[in-house]
């Protein structure tokens, strides 16, 4: 008998201690990018709004994506379901932010800092006061600190980021007519490089492939690996041709509706790309010839 209270207690304290733990992606509200946090609570779900441990005073998020296993130990936990008052207390302290906002830029103004202040954001329970900026170089803002501190008494933070991160605050509209990939779903932000363009067979207009932060759209290293692919053994744009008998230059492709156009001072004829390998010869140009430097002897001479 005494053994069996044994056992049931040992069974009874395992149940206890024995807790699932869970992970789940959460998005700030107010800068839009995700990151993983641990909890404990098996209901929670895609669309809850929760509130995340953070140093100063918690974070305000919404759930993004389904519980899973936990795949790293090093996690901040979400400390509950958001309530309405957490709610209440998120939206108001939205309106004090930006007219928070609004005296850092007068301020900035009068101390003439080369900054371009892009929002403002206070922690749930307004320990904390972030201002997020821009600037082409570095800002000596020990001046503007000390008006913030005394004026909000708070903690004051002033967080520098780059243009693309800028366009994912802000957010917008790209030329595909479709909300900007930076803003919808991008978290972290790839090399772009005007390579990918050429790989994409694009005219280089910087104007045209650059989005809204005035860097090369991200939406160019989506479908790189694609047009690799794609363009693997083909000749290169004005290579020059062997094509039925008469010489051309390739002056365009498209890889997607796989055609291509060949030129030459007569003719210009569209084919397809299977046409081009099969029955296309690649001409090789010649190499040039070395032109020898005579030296002061053999001038002399």
């Amino acid at each position: 008998m005494i053994d069996l209270n044994i056992d049931e207690a040992i069974i009874i304290e395992k149940k206890e201690t024995d807790i699932d733990i869970y992970e789940v992606d959460v998005r700030s509200e107010a800068t839009g990018r995700h990151k993983a946090y641990m909890t404990t609570d098996a209901t929670i779900k895609k669309g809850d709004m929760v509130v995340c441990e953070s140093e100063y005073g918690g974070d305000f998020g919404f759930c993004v994506s389904d519980l899973r296993d936990v795949t790293s130990e090093d996690l901040k936990m979400i400390e509950r379901k958001a309530t309405k008052e957490d709610l209440e207390a998120y939206r108001i302290n939205e309106e004090e932010a930006k007219k928070a906002l609004e005296f850092c830029k007068a301020e900035a103004k009068k101390l003439e800092l080369d900054m371009h202040l892009v929002m403002a954001q206070y922690t749930l329970d307004r320990s904390k006061l972030t201002f997020i900026y821009t600037a082409d170089e570095r800002v000596d803002f020990r001046e503007l600190l000390k008006v913030l501190a005394f004026n909000f008494h708070c903690r004051i933070e002033l967080r520098q980021i780059g243009a693309r991160d800028k366009a994912k605050i802000v957010k917008g509209v790209g030329p595909c007519g479709r909300e900007l990939c930076c803003g919808k779903f991008i978290n972290d932000f790839d090399m772009v490089s005007i390579n990918m363009a050429k790989n994409q067979l694009l005219a280089l207009n910087i104007q045209k492939l650059s989005g809204h932060c005035g860097k090369l759209m991200c939406c160019l290293k989506f479908e790189d690996e694609a047009y690799k692919e794609l363009r693997e053994g083909l000749p290169k744009i004005n290579a020059s041709i062997e094509y039925e008998g008469e010489n051309y230059r390739v002056t365009s492709m498209n890889v997607i509706a796989k055609t291509a156009k060949l030129e030459n001072r007569e003719n210009a004829i569209y084919i397809t790309l299977d046409d081009l390998l099969s029955k296309g010869h690649l001409i090789q140009k010649k190499p040039k010839k070395e032109v020898k430097s005579e030296t002061p002897e053999e001038l002399s001479e």
